[in-house]
């Protein structure tokens, strides 16, 4: 035997070892996903092993997973966003007063997006320049930009059928070969490109150097600023894209627009590995908690129990993932 074959079995073994840790938070939620999927199975059996539920899940999930996915950028970043399901509204106003001006689906689409690029712009002004803190500034921005919301629109909801005759409701709400939904592919989309982004561009180092020590990152010339500007602004675009999915979706808007989404939004990114604390979490992790998220409600429902545990479980989810990254960084110290 050589001494390449002799020692093959160890290199593998270390290979192995050194896989699990790296991606250690990945294959725990991942593992998280699969038991409770498990479980959801086995208690609800005739919903869970049915294909209509998992076409529903792939048409709803994605409303509130697309925005979770540039928000777990600001949260490891040791920012936090509140604002976002107001802005997903704010773009949809932007959206219908461009159309009523232009008669245009496609220039009411670009306003949306430069309506939600703006809004997590002077986002991240507030925090950067005025040195607010994040958790604080978009609570107020929530309150603000549902307050414009409620003032343009008049308080009034107003239906969008007039975007069924445009190339756009198809590609961003319709159905592959009749059964794909279109939302779904733009939640894939957004997850490769902010995983991309996070994992594969200088970016990403900047942002998790800033969420584990921002005077190191400071010392090693990166603009702290800069950095969270560019998130907040990315996190209100991506908002205001998931708003005009939402709204075409079902032809209609409703000032509300994005209410219930935020405890569903952050139990997605906390529960799928992000710490509160800055520094650490990852792309995939929030992905699988968002189908995590997405399907307690079902599986609520399904065992017998009311849909009033659903919030009750989200808010358990929060505190208990807070507590374990708690836990977590004071053992790793």
């Amino acid at each position: 035997m050589t001494n390449t074959e002799s020692t093959q079995p160890y290199q593998d073994k270390f290979s192995l070892a050194k896989f699990v840790r790296s991606n250690g938070t990945q294959l725990g939620i991942f593992g998280v996903f699969i038991t409770l999927w498990l479980i959801f199975i086995f208690a609800a059996p005739d919903t869970f092993l049915a294909s209509n539920i998992y076409y529903a899940f792939m048409s709803t999930i994605p409303f509130f997973a697309i925005m979770a996915m540039p928000l777990t950028l600001a949260v490891i970043a040791g920012e936090m966003d509140l604002s976002f399901t107001s802005i997903m509204a704010m773009g949809m106003i932007a959206f219908i007063l461009t159309y009523d001006a232009t008669s245009s689906v496609a220039l009411a689409f670009i306003a949306a997006l430069l309506m939600g690029t703006v809004a997590g712009f002077l986002n991240g002004i507030i925090v950067v320049i005025f040195g607010i803190p994040s958790l604080v500034a978009t609570i107020g921005t929530q309150f603000f930009w549902r307050g414009a919301v409620l003032v343009l629109s008049e308080g009034r909801s107003g239906s969008l059928g007039y975007t069924r005759a445009s190339l756009l409701h198809p590609v961003l709400v319709g159905k592959i070969g009749g059964v794909f939904p279109m939302q779904m592919v733009w939640l894939i989309i957004v997850t490769i490109a902010m995983w991309a982004l996070l994992n594969k561009h200088r970016f990403g180092s900047h942002v998790f150097l800033i969420g584990d020590n921002e005077n190191s990152a400071r010392l090693m010339g990166i603009n702290a600023g800069r950095v969270r500007i560019i998130v907040f602004s990315l996190i209100g675009a991506i908002s205001a894209f998931a708003g005009v999915i939402a709204s075409l979706y079902v032809t209609y808007f409703w000032p509300s627009l994005g209410d219930g989404y935020l405890l569903r939004t952050l139990a997605s990114v906390f529960l799928g590995g992000t710490s509160v604390f800055g520094g650490a979490g990852t792309i995939f992790g929030t992905f699988i908690g968002a189908f995590i998220i997405g399907a307690i409600e079902a599986a609520t429902v399904a065992v017998g129990l009311t849909g009033f545990w659903t919030q009750l479980i989200y808010g358990s989810i929060i505190v208990l993932s807070v507590i374990m990254h708690s836990y977590l960084r004071r053992r790793l110290k």
